[in-house]
């Protein structure tokens, strides 16, 4: 562990809301980057941030609750460290985990104010989850079949995300979760394809390789600054329905 980053490695969790996000009769706004396939490249996360993956198994996919690779930076040193953290943050304040089903998103344009990502918001615990692809619903048939969002150039994609740690009362295990920063995607050619028609269209914040260091060592302003389409990578979709 790193002087200034707390990120134990942490045991991965099956939550009851994934039965959740499989129906789909679920909230159209369950769907909302829930679904992720973290990277299992470690070439790339060596070649982009000078350090290995957590050598402690994570699921192939993964959903709130889980827990999955990110990067984070300590402040204090500007070392960077790789580890697992529950996918769905859960602030420090709360009195239990069930906070992080609802917790996995963090929009942009509220996330200083909200009180469940505020703190980590102001004390700039910003992070970057390291993923293949994510997964949205398409409504072109009626009905929500799962596609998948990639890079174009088929490398594996850092995503924007806000860190936070916890100490679970009943075992006083400290607990690292992150959620993921998203933004306004109503003109993004391909990100508005997904959710139903009446829904907003959104997109988690994909950083270029060219800011990885940028968005971990970033202010507030800095970071506002960087959550916008108009910077994105190219991203490409294809019809990926469940196994």
């Amino acid at each position: 562990m790193y002087k200034g980053v707390n990120l134990p490695y942490l045991t991965y969790h099956q939550v009851k809301l994934k039965l959740c996000l499989l129906s789909q009769k679920a909230h159209p706004r369950l769907f909302m980057c829930t679904n992720f396939t973290p990277t299992q490249n470690r070439h790339w996360v060596k070649q982009h941030f000078g350090i290995d993956l957590p050598s402690t198994q994570f699921p192939l996919e993964t959903y709130p609750g889980y827990a999955a690779p990110i990067v984070v930076q300590s402040q204090q040193t500007g070392r960077k460290a790789c580890g697992l953290a529950r996918f769905g943050l859960i602030p420090g304040w709360a009195k239990d985990d069930k906070i992080s089903r609802h917790t996995y998103n963090a929009r942009a344009e509220t996330v200083s104010e909200k009180p469940s990502y505020r703190t980590a918001w102001r004390q700039r615990r910003f992070g970057i989850a390291v993923l293949d692809n994510f997964f949205e619903p398409n409504y072109a048939t009626g009905k929500a079949v799962r596609w998948k969002i990639e890079l174009s150039a088929n490398e594996p994609m850092g995503i924007a995300s806000l860190w936070d740690t916890w100490i679970d009362p009943s075992t006083g295990e400290v607990v690292t979760s992150f959620t993921m920063l998203t933004v306004n995607a109503d003109d993004h050619p391909v990100m508005r394809q997904f959710h139903k028609a009446v829904d907003e269209k959104r997109t988690p914040v994909v950083l270029a390789t060219h800011q990885f260091d940028a968005w971990l060592s970033a202010d507030t302003t800095q970071a506002l600054d960087m959550m916008n389409t108009s910077q994105l990578p190219a991203l490409q979709s294809v019809n990926s329905p469940r196994p």
